[in-house]
């Protein structure tokens, strides 16, 4: 079943979320039934809130240049600061061609960090 079937959230939104994911080169399946999200050895890398806005984990550097370009800021939930995390704008997820472009940067980058041990 594909991740987010029980996403409480805009149906467009997670319509979006996954035509960005399909639209990318990499291997990334949407998980989550209601909280939708990608992740590679174990570090999560874009999520979609209830909300509807997509968040996506970049490095220090090409987070300051995705944020600098579409003019985003950072992703807050539950009150603090989600580090190493940019928000989509609306306008960008509307766009699965050149969001993919940066849903694929953080695909690499995500793989340069060592994977995280299972808790099983």
């Amino acid at each position: 079943m594909p991740g987010g079937h029980d996403y409480p959230g805009p149906e467009e939104a997670l319509a979006r979320y996954h035509d960005v994911v399909e639209a990318s080169k990499t291997e990334a399946v949407v998980k989550g039934a209601k909280n939708p999200y990608t992740s590679r050895n174990g570090h999560m890398f874009s999520f979609l809130t209830s909300e509807g806005m997509m968040a996506l984990r970049l490095s220090d550097e090409l987070g300051e240049q995705f944020q600098d370009q579409y003019e985003s800021g950072p992703v807050m939930q539950y009150g603090s600061v989600m580090r190493g995390y940019v928000s989509v704008p609306g306008e960008l997820l509307e766009d699965p061609g050149e969001l993919a472009t940066w849903f694929d940067r953080s695909w690499e980058w995500i793989g340069s960090l060592p994977p995280k041990p299972t808790k099983k």
